[in-house]
């Protein structure tokens, strides 16, 4: 902003309608974007004349003039600057406007600012339609610079940051390219739910959905204020009933009139009611519901053990073998206990899979979809991954325009093992690197950002440390798995040929110790009309970590949970 500014002169306000300016408001609020002035080639500067309403949330602004106007940044979202905007004290009381925070929807004539100034167009207020005020004095976010670690405090606060509102807009994009790539190319889009009765990583780290605890807590209230009946109060209903039973049997011997025996049945179906309920109230335990010494999971609301889904994977399957290509975007859950930089108790998954493709197809389409987001990113969203490059990460677009514009390197993971283990010789890894294990991400980052220098398809993978539905290879050791490796995060796609053989996967089930009940479903994919599929699952936020080149995930999704922490 630039002090040497006087108040407007009234002379120089003059009404200029949007068409004769040629920008228009937004369809469903009563404000042009700020985005659609400054965003222009000429920075808005085309647009002086331009009479217009706006609103957003003030980043600064100050009292000039000894308080005769002020300075106001607004910025709404839209874009990634500010929109200068010059109110005169005559117009609105200042000391409510200039608060951080502040939100307002003005209207005013968009003017050239003086030569000199880095501004191409400012806004000059005629009329404050509406202040969201601020009390500055208690305002959580103030002007100075935040850390992203203070941010996380104040989630509901937060995207109203340079940073946070950045990463929402890269955010929007990556997912707008997801749905356009898969469209393009023919999938269907298929929601799966977010509920589920098996584990599709057979690693056990889920969280379970039950009403039974709930169920368990209401039940305790109940009998504190309407205690069960006693042993003798069920007895007395008991003998009640056989006595009211009695009396229709003599009735009904001694052929009373019709109304006297409907009279005496009514009293015995009374006295039955009474006994049931009763009955059901002894026998009624605070506490879970038990059955042979275990929970018993039929009187849960599913009637079984359910769960958050880890994955969409084995549910879009059932898609991909009618449909042939599918995918699905959506949350997954995983209940592991890590505090790391890379680890989210909730985070999103895009999983496509496609009928009639083996590892190779698997490998391709990865390869052109991750190409496509870096693409995406450069041509829609350039003016947010510049403020990443100036704030975050110098090489941030120089990674992102590298990625789309090179091929990448495939290799076997035993070829992958035997370049480590030669690396090992000259430099420290933390892992020790032998055939068997599960590459560390700091092998995976020394072969995409030392050795390669791009990103890398590493393939066939060791059977014994892959999920039970990857396609076993013909020598019986490893599995058609691939996992793509990008420079700053390691693996960002994780994928397979899937195995359709009905006896091999039914084996593979019960090597890995899991129950064959809950994948009955999963195996009559097999059983009937099987085909060869192929799919892979890329963690969204791993995508942002990646493009942005900011180091903690919990900066990258809009409400992080994780342990310790579920705000809102």
């Amino acid at each position: 902003m630039s002090a040497a500014y006087a108040s407007p002169p009234a002379d120089e306000i003059a009404a200029v309608t949007l068409t004769d300016a040629a920008v228009e408001e937004a369809e469903f609020s009563q404000r042009v974007l700020i985005r659609s002035i400054i965003g222009r080639s000429d920075g808005g500067a085309g647009l002086s004349g331009a009479t217009v309403r706006v609103g957003g949330w003030v980043k600064t602004g100050r009292e000039q003039g000894k308080g005769s106007f002020a300075f106001l940044e607004l910025n709404d979202g839209s874009c990634p600057a500010n929109l200068q905007v010059i109110v005169d004290a005559a117009v609105a009381p200042l000391a409510q406007l200039v608060a951080t925070g502040t939100c307002v929807h003005v209207e005013g004539l968009l003017k050239v600012p003086p030569e000199g100034t880095k501004q191409k167009i400012e806004l000059r207020v005629q009329k404050v339609l509406d202040i969201g005020a601020v009390d500055p004095a208690k305002y959580p976010l103030p002007k100075t610079r935040l850390t992203l670690e203070f941010l996380r405090d104040y989630v509901h606060l937060r995207p109203r940051t340079n940073t946070i509102s950045a990463i929402a807009r890269i955010r929007n994009a990556l997912a707008y390219a997801t749905h356009t790539f898969f469209q393009k190319h023919g999938f269907l889009y298929i929601h799966t739910p977010i509920i589920t009765t098996s584990d599709c990583e057979g690693a056990g780290e889920m969280f379970q959905v039950t009403t039974l605890i709930n169920d368990a807590e209401k039940l305790e209230t109940e009998l504190i204020k309407n205690p069960p009946p006693s042993e003798a109060d069920v007895e007395a209903a008991k003998l009640l009933v056989t006595e009211k039973g009695e009396a229709v049997a003599q009735l009904k011997s001694a052929k009373e009139s019709k109304g006297k025996i409907s009279a005496a049945v009514a009293e015995l179906t009374k006295a039955k009611e009474n006994f049931s309920k009763l009955e059901e109230r002894f026998k009624l335990e605070p506490g879970i519901p038990k059955k042979d010494g275990k929970i018993d999971y039929s009187r849960d609301f599913f009637a079984r053990q359910a769960f958050l889904t880890v994955s969409g994977q084995l549910q879009v399957e059932t898609f991909a073998c009618a449909l042939s290509s599918v995918y699905t975007f959506g949350p997954t859950f995983r209940a592991e206990h890590s505090h790391t930089s890379r680890h989210l108790a909730e985070f999103w998954m895009v999983e496509p899979e496609i009928a009639f493709a083996d590892i190779e197809d698997d490998m391709k389409c990865a390869e052109a979809y991750v190409k496509f987001l870096c693409q995406w990113l450069l041509d829609n969203c350039l003016d947010d991954m510049e403020f990443m490059v100036k704030n975050f990460d110098k090489s941030a677009i120089d990674r992102l325009r590298m990625v789309a514009s090179t091929d990448f390197v495939r290799l076997s993971y035993t070829e992958a093992v035997a370049i480590l283990e030669e690396a090992s010789k000259e430099r420290q890894f933390e892992n020790k690197v032998e055939w068997g294990i599960d590459l560390a991400s700091e092998h995976e980052r020394y072969l995409t950002e030392v050795k390669f220098q791009s990103p890398v398809i590493v393939y066939n993978y060791p059977k014994g440390i892959k999920a039970f539905y990857m396609k076993v290879n013909a020598d019986n050791k490893t599995v058609a798995a691939m996992d793509v490796l990008v420079p700053k995060v390691g693996e960002l796609i994780g994928g397979s040929q899937r195995e359709e053989r009905y006896e091999v996967i039914k084996e593979r089930i019960l090597e890995m110790g899991l129950p064959l009940e809950p994948y009955e479903w999963y195996l009559d994919l097999r059983r009937y009309g099987t085909v060869k599929h192929s799919g892979f699952g890329l963690g969204f936020e791993r995508m942002i970590l990646f493009a942005t080149g900011l180091e903690n995930i919990r900066d990258v999704i809009p409400f992080p949970r994780y342990p310790g922490r579920a705000d809102l």
